[in-house]
C-alpha cells in the first residue's frame, strides 16, 4: 500500500489482484469503516460479493452513523457528521456509490450539487443571556500569547506530546478565548483530552481555520447520516451479493503469533445465544472494528432519562478488543481509552417540534426559516453561559424522508452531563427528554411561564447517553492503537476510530473510510495509490492564512508585537522588499503597507507613545525599587517594553534636534 495525490492515480481502475477469487472476507461490525472496507473489496479488490460476510451484533447496520424512527419514542439521531471538501478517501468512494434517490448519479454528485447550490454558513455561532446573540462576530479573541501557545503545539514533535493533556500545553490565554469555545463545542474536545490529537486536528484542518467561527468550512448531507450515507452503501453492496448477518456477536478473534508473521485462525461468535467458531485460512481475510464510540449508548424518552451504563459487555467492541489485545502487544491497549467513562461521555437529544410555537424563537437566533429546505443554523449554536455547555443545531429539513413537513428536528448536545442545569436544577444524565427540552427552551429565550407547557405539548424529546463517545480523544502514545495492518499481519486488519493511520484525525467520516481503504489495499496488494491526507499543513499559503486568521485579521506589522519584535519585522521587510515573498505576504495580509506619514509626524507619534510607556515604566519602578543586582536584573526583564520605549524617545528626540539644527 502506498499514498498518492493528483489525478493520475485518482481516476485509474486497478488491475484485479492476483488470487482474489480464492479469497473470502469477514468484516466485524457494519459501521462506516466496515462498510467502506466491503465497498473497496468489491470495487477495487474485485472480490466476489458472495465471498464477503458482514457480521453485525445489532439488527440494523450503520454503527455510529444512525438515524431512525422508533414507534412510541420518536425520531432519534445520536450524532451528526460534518464533512470537508478534502476528505480524499471519502469522495474517492462515494463517486462510485449510486444515489438511491436520483437515477444515474452518484452520492458524491448529489452532495456536491447540494452544497454548491446551498453553501453552509452560520449567522449566529453563540448565544448568552437566554437567547441573545453573544456577538462572537467571527473573532477568535486570542491574545498574542494564546496564539503563540497554539503555534507552539502545532510545531511540537508527536513524541513530546505522548500521554499529555491539552491543559498541559494551553492555559487560560487559550481556554478563555472564543477560539476554544468554537473548537471544543465543534469537535467535542475537553481540556483533559489528548494534546497529540489536538495537534493533529490543527495540522489536518489548518486550511479551514478561517472558516471555523462561522462554519463556512463545513458541508452537510441532505438527510440524516443513515439515509444519506449508510443506506446507499448497503444497496450498493447488496447489488454485489454481499452477505449481511445481523444479531451475530463477535466475542474474539484467535491468532497464531509467530516471530515473522501473524495469522488470524478463527472467529469466535455468538449467534442466537449459541457459541460458534468460524475457522480461517490465510486466504480468509478478517477486518476488525475494535472498540466503539457508541458502545453502551442508551436511549431514554420524553418521560424517561437515558441510563448511564459504563460496564463492558461480552460481545461488545471493547470486550472483544481486550481479548484480542491480550494475544500480542501490537494489537493495542484498549485500557488507555475505556478506563474512565466520566472523562469520555456526553449526551445528545433529538427534539421534534410538534407545532409552530417554538419556531419563532429558533428564527430569532438563526435568522432563517427552518422549513425553507435549505441551511438553517449552519452548524451548532452554543449557549456560552450554559452550565451543561449546551449546543444545538438544525440541519436542512426534512432530516428524514418520511418526516412530516410541519415538524422540525433539532439536535441538542452537551459536554457536561454531570453538572446541574440552569433551568432544570439537576444533571443532564438524570433528566427526561422533556426536562432536557426545558433547559434548551430556557436558553432559546422562551418566557419562563411557557417553558414547561412547550416542552410537554409542543415537543417530543429523545435523550441518548453515550459513555464512550470521546474515548478516542484520551491521551495516548504510539502503540496504544493498533496499526491498520500490524507488522507481520497476513490476513487481518483493524478498522475505525481506534486503529492507527498517519496524520489523519479521528471522529471523522474520513478517518473511518481511510482505514477501510488502507486495510483492503494492503491485504490484497492493490496496485493503486490510497489518496494521502490533504497536505495543507505543508502549503505555505494555508499557513499564512491561518496565521492572520488566528490574529483576527491583524497583520504582523500592525505594531502590536512589542518594540523588539516590531523592529525585527521592519528589518526583515527591508530584506524582502521587491521580492515574490513580499508579494505573497501582502496577498495573504500577513503584512500591510504602513500608512504613509511625513517624518515629523512619525517622530511625534513615536515620542507620544514612548513617553506614555516610559511613564508607565517609571511608575512600575517606583512601586518596586531593587535592593540588589539580582532584583535590578529582574526589574529590567519585567519592564523591557518601557525601557525600549525610553530608548525610542531618546532616538526620536535626537532626530528632532538634528532636523531642527538642519533647518536652522
Amino acid at each position: 500500500m502506498y499514498y498518492s495525490s493528483g489525478n493520475y492515480e485518482a481516476f485509474v481502475r486497478p488491475l484485479k489482484p492476483e488470487g482474489v477469487d480464492k479469497k473470502s472476507a469477514y468484516i466485524v461490525g457494519s459501521g462506516l469503516a466496515a462498510l467502506s472496507a466491503a465497498c473497496f473489496l468489491v470495487r477495487d479488490g474485485q472480490m466476489k460479493g458472495a465471498n464477503v460476510h458482514v457480521l453485525e451484533k445489532e439488527d440494523v447496520p450503520g454503527g455510529a452513523c444512525d438515524g431512525l424512527y422508533i414507534n412510541d419514542i420518536g425520531y432519534v439521531m445520536r450524532g451528526g457528521r460534518e464533512m470537508d471538501n478534502h476528505f480524499e478517501c471519502m469522495w474517492d468512494l462515494f463517486r462510485s456509490i449510486p444515489s438511491i434517490e436520483t437515477p444515474g448519479v452518484s452520492v458524491l454528485d448529489e452532495y456536491y450539487w447540494l452544497n454548491k447550490k446551498d453553501p453552509n454558513f452560520s449567522l449566529c455561532r453563540a448565544t448568552h443571556k437566554r437567547g441573545q446573540d453573544a456577538h462572537t462576530d467571527k473573532k477568535f479573541g486570542l491574545s498574542d500569547k494564546g496564539a503563540e501557545e497554539i503555534m507552539k503545539l502545532y510545531l511540537t514533535p508527536d513524541e513530546d506530546l505522548y500521554n499529555k493533556r491539552i491543559n498541559e500545553v494551553f492555559d487560560e490565554e487559550v481556554f478563555e478565548s472564543n477560539f476554544w469555545m468554537y473548537w471544543r463545542t465543534m469537535f467535542a474536545f475537553e481540556n483533559w483530552h489528548s494534546a497529540l490529537e489536538m495537534k493533529r486536528y490543527l495540522q489536518r484542518y489548518v486550511h479551514h481555520i478561517g472558516g471555523l467561527p462561522d462554519f463556512t468550512a463545513l458541508r452537510f448531507t441532505r438527510y440524516n447520516q443513515y439515509e444519506s450515507m449508510i443506506l446507499p452503501m448497503i444497496k450498493y453492496l447488496e447489488g454485489f451479493g454481499v452477505s449481511f448477518e445481523y444479531g451475530v456477536k463477535v466475542d474474539n478473534v484467535k491468532f497464531d503469533i509467530q516471530k515473522e508473521k501473524k495469522v488470524a485462525t478463527a472467529i469466535e461468535v455468538t449467534r442466537d445465544g449459541k457459541k460458534e467458531f468460524i475457522p480461517l485460512t490465510e486466504n480468509d481475510l478478517v477486518f476488525i472494528t475494535n472498540g466503539g464510540c457508541v458502545e453502551n449508548a442508551a436511549m431514554g424518552s420524553q418521560n424517561k432519562p437515558a441510563p448511564f451504563d459504563a460496564s463492558l459487555h461480552e460481545g461488545g467492541g471493547w470486550d472483544m478488543w481486550h481479548r484480542i489485545a491480550l494475544q500480542d502487544p501490537s494489537f493495542g491497549h484498549p485500557e488507555k481509552f475505556d478506563y474512565d467513562p466520566e472523562q469520555t461521555n456526553w449526551m445528545s437529544a433529538t427534539v421534534t417540534t410538534l407545532d409552530d410555537k417554538v419556531i419563532p424563537y429558533i428564527k430569532n437566533i438563526c435568522h432563517r426559516d427552518p422549513f425553507s429546505g435549505g441551511v438553517v443554523t449552519g452548524g451548532i449554536v452554543t449557549a456560552k453561559d450554559s452550565s451543561w455547555l449546551l449546543s444545538w443545531t438544525i440541519n436542512r429539513q426534512p432530516q428524514f424522508r418520511d418526516q412530516p413537513k410541519d415538524q422540525c428536528l433539532v439536535w441538542v448536545y452537551a459536554l457536561f452531563s454531570d453538572k446541574p442545569g440552569d433551568y432544570v436544577n439537576k444533571p443532564m444524565r438524570e433528566c427526561t427528554g422533556k426536562e432536557i427540552c426545558e433547559e434548551w427552551l430556557y436558553h432559546l429565550g422562551v418566557p419562563m411561564d411557557e417553558i414547561e407547557d412547550l416542552a410537554e405539548n409542543s415537543c417530543n424529546t429523545v435523550p441518548v447517553m453515550m459513555p464512550y463517545i470521546t474515548a478516542f480523544f484520551m491521551p495516548r502514545e504510539a502503540g496504544d492503537r493498533p496499526d491498520v495492518v500490524p507488522e507481520g499481519a497476513v490476513n487481518f486488519a483493524f478498522l475505525g476510530q481506534f486503529a492507527e493511520t498517519p496524520r489523519d484525525t479521528i471522529f471523522t467520516t474520513e478517518y473511518s473510510i481511510r482505514t477501510g481503504m488502507e486495510a483492503v489495499y494492503t491485504l490484497l496488494n492493490i496496485d493503486r495509490g490510497v489518496p494521502e491526507v490533504w497536505g495543507s499543513t505543508f502549503d505555505v499559503r494555508d499557513l499564512l492564512h491561518a496565521t492572520v486568521a488566528l490574529r483576527d485579521g491583524r497583520p504582523l506589522n500592525d505594531g502590536s508585537m512589542g518594540p523588539v519584535v516590531d523592529a525585527a519585522l521592519k528589518a526583515a521587510m527591508l530584506k524582502i522588499r521587491g521580492t515574490e515573498i513580499e508579494k505573497l505576504l501582502k496577498e495573504y495580509h500577513v503584512i500591510e503597507e504602513p500608512e504613509k506619514k511625513d517624518v515629523q509626524t512619525v517622530i511625534k507619534d513615536t515620542v507620544t507613545d514612548g513617553v506614555q510607556k516610559a511613564k508607565d515604566g517609571i511608575n512600575a519602578v517606583k512601586e518596586k525599587l531593587p535592593k540588589n543586582a539580582e532584583e535590578a536584573k529582574d526589574l529590567v526583564a519585567e519592564n523591557k517594553t518601557a525601557l525600549a520605549a525610553g530608548a525610542a524617545v531618546a532616538v526620536a528626540l535626537g532626530a528632532i534636534a538634528h532636523l531642527t539644527h538642519k533647518k536652522k
